[in-house]
């Protein structure tokens, strides 16, 4: 019998709270089902996957709503447990966050030196509020089982049974076998909300060189305003 490693999550795990089942925290793999609506309007559906998921094996199964403080939830979270090395991704696409593409760009491409996804055509893939290091390890520890614009109860099922097998089986273009924890300390951290809308933040240097301008005349305006009513003794 092949004797595969096993490790302690951080005490933490999982760190951040979202709309998320765990399961056993010894899985090689989480399943996310991309939202493409608004939270309180979840289909059933979409819920019962995350359970069959869950009930099947799987750490962590939730549903995925944007591409960036919802995506940094979920690499916070995975890369607190280190046995998690396959994310499963499903459910039809968002049309206005394009999250499930994000989530694919990301693990491909990573992240340019603004925290921006590289390779995505999302509004706005930018991880501000998680250091590098959670992005690197993400990207190290997890392989992607892309599954996007699919999504039933055979297939989320028998993916999670894939990914537990000891023996390498072929399962829908992919070679899934359980690898083990990765040989690396769980990682804590959680969001640091120091950028809580990342949709109004500058996208382009211009943008952010305007706004470093806007921010200077607001304070120069404040700090006259200052001095005239120290002046008049108000």
């Amino acid at each position: 019998m092949v004797e595969i490693y096993k490790a302690e999550p951080s005490p933490e795990y999982p760190p951040e709270e979202g709309c998320y089942l765990r399961g056993n925290d010894y899985s090689p793999v989480a399943v996310c089902v991309i939202l493409n609506r608004r939270r309180e309007e979840t289909p059933p559906d979409y819920e019962n996957l995350v359970r069959v998921a869950v009930e099947t094996g799987a750490a962590l199964a939730g549903t995925l709503q944007t591409e960036n403080i919802g995506l940094e939830k979920v690499i916070l979270n995975i890369t607190a447990n280190p046995n998690i090395r396959y994310l499963v991704q499903m459910g039809p696409e968002s049309p206005g966050h394009l999250t499930g593409e994000a989530v694919a760009a990301l693990i491909k491409n990573g992240v340019d030196e603004r925290k921006r996804i590289i390779g995505t055509r999302s509004p706005t893939p930018y991880l501000f509020n998680i250091s590098m290091g959670h992005i690197e390890r993400f990207r190290e520890q997890v392989t992607l089982l892309d599954f996007l614009n699919e999504g039933t109860v055979d297939l989320v099922r028998d993916a999670v049974r894939a990914c537990y097998q000891e023996e390498p089986v072929e399962f829908r273009g992919y070679r899934l076998y359980d690898p083990g924890a990765i040989k690396k300390p769980p990682l804590s951290g959680k969001i640091t909300w120091r950028v809580t809308h990342p949709e109004k933040e500058p996208k382009t240097e211009e943008e952010r060189a305007q706004r470093g301008k806007g921010r200077a005349m607001v304070e120069w305006v404040k700090k006259k305003m200052e001095e005239k009513k120290s002046k008049s003794g108000g």
